[in-house]
């Protein structure tokens, strides 16, 4: 039993009118997860727990076999001599493989066994990429010495559910190619409950406690943190609404690292007439700025042209991303493997 803090914001000076929440790990084991949110104010559990359970059990990334090539078999009624299970029978436990990817690439596995006996997924020559994480699988049974299967597997990755069908890319398969129904999910149940907390004598405070359970080819407090920074990412797309209607056009996006992006403009060593500037405009950090377009900026009081090339000059030198093309209304943006860590440095 865990008991881990693993975010605790500073907690409110004497007199604050509202807590910081913290989260705990309550229990982590390879397939199960436990956390706790508290305190969260009157309607948050809600809002925060259903959300989440939804981004958990539909948008979490997985991978799984799409299709498989068995040696001599043109197509799923086909009899495999010397194997027990008919072909059917042999895709409906493939599909029940659960695979721990290390590379976000498609990728083979490869099959190949002979003799008498059991045939389980530990069975499958895999790459660096993948690890089968049921190798007690079963799959299929040979009956005889002389029997033999051989079998390629295609692994993908994809998110909640792919059919058979949509995984033959054209709708016709190449022969002896047999689709597969694809699970990418490895979130296999979520639970949430909110329950009322005091802190002190103040009783009008919810408790988020979440539940999950995972195939194992991840840990449900990962699971948890990516369908988190999922949502972050979406929510985050609403923060620059008025900038974008006032442009009226579509931006195209500048990357930036979370790095640049929280620097703070004094960084810049700008003179004190256009550092003021900004500051009276509340821009405070270098990615605020690379946010907007020339015109933007020449729209701010007593900030001319002077003052923007001393800025342009000064963000080359600091090594920030040029913003010379942003006459045209480009915006800088963060990429979306690092925005889930920028947002967690601004808890």
């Amino acid at each position: 039993m865990l008991d881990t803090l693993i975010l605790t914001p500073g907690m409110p000076e004497a007199g604050a009118e509202t807590l910081k929440p913290e989260i705990r790990v309550i229990e982590s084991e390879d397939t199960y997860g436990k956390v706790a949110v508290e305190p969260l104010p009157r309607g948050f559990g809600l809002t925060i727990g259903n959300p989440l359970r939804r981004i958990l059990l539909s948008s979490t990334n997985g991978s799984a076999v799409t299709w498989v090539k068995i040696d001599d078999i043109v197509h799923e009624y086909s009899a495999l001599p010397g194997v027990k299970e008919e072909v059917m029978e042999i895709l409906l436990n493939v599909k029940r493989i659960r695979i721990r990817s290390q590379s976000d690439r498609a990728g083979k596995m490869r099959l190949d066994v002979t003799g008498e006996g059991r045939v389980c997924a530990g069975d499958i020559s895999t790459s660096s990429d993948f690890e089968i994480v049921n190798p007690e699988l079963h799959l299929a049974t040979l009956d005889s010495d002389d029997a033999h299967l051989s079998i390629e597997f295609n692994v993908e990755q994809g998110v909640g559910y792919r059919p058979a069908v949509q995984n033959d890319g054209t709708g016709s398969t190449p022969v002896g190619v047999l689709p597969v129904d694809a699970v990418f999910s490895p979130v296999r149940k979520v639970n949430y409950n909110v329950e009322r907390t005091r802190v002190g004598q103040v009783t009008d405070y919810e408790r988020l406690i979440m539940e999950v359970w995972t195939d194992g080819t991840i840990k449900a407090v990962e699971a948890i943190q990516q369908a988190a920074e999922n949502l972050v990412n979406h929510f985050f797309l609403f923060s620059n609404l008025n900038r974008v209607a006032e442009e009226g056009s579509e931006r195209v996006p500048l990357v930036v690292s979370p790095e640049i992006y929280q620097t703070p403009i004094e960084k810049l060593e700008l003179s004190p007439r256009t550092l003021n500037c900004l500051k009276r405009s509340h821009i405070s950090k270098v990615g605020e700025v690379l946010e907007m377009s020339d015109d933007e900026l020449l729209k701010i009081r007593n900030f001319g042209e002077k003052s923007l090339v001393e800025l342009k000059d000064k963000l080359t030198e600091y090594g920030a991303t040029d913003v010379s093309d942003n006459a045209e209304g480009s915006v800088a943006e963060i990429s979306r493997e690092e925005l889930g860590e920028l947002m967690g440095d601004e808890q």
